[in-house]
């Protein structure tokens, strides 16, 4: 055995719930645009020559897809927010030379 194993052991396996959740919200925030443009793209997958889907209806899909997006992504925003509050978030402005 190496005199790394011991070391390497010592990290935990899981990370804490907060961090897990936090990473979770961010994924899924990245995710939200490439799911949104897949819904839109669902009216190009209905048949033209059929009368099934009128214009109006592909419409009212468009516009219910974008009402969703955005209040999943409020839901989102809402949700990080939520858990940056408990978490201590790093001034990017500080110094690091600047201690009092």
């Amino acid at each position: 055995m190496s005199a790394e194993g011991p070391a390497r052991r010592a990290r935990p396996l899981f990370v804490a719930r907060e961090t897990y959740r936090r990473r979770r919200l961010r994924d899924a925030a990245r995710a939200l645009p490439v799911l949104g443009l897949l819904l839109w793209m669902v009216p190009l997958l209905w048949p033209l020559n059929t009368e099934a889907v009128s214009a109006s209806g592909a419409l009212v899909f468009l516009f219910t897809v974008w009402a969703g997006l955005v209040i999943v992504a409020g839901a989102l925003v809402s949700a990080m927010n939520a858990t940056d509050r408990g978490a201590a978030v790093p001034d990017p402005l500080a110094d690091e030379d600047d201690e009092p």
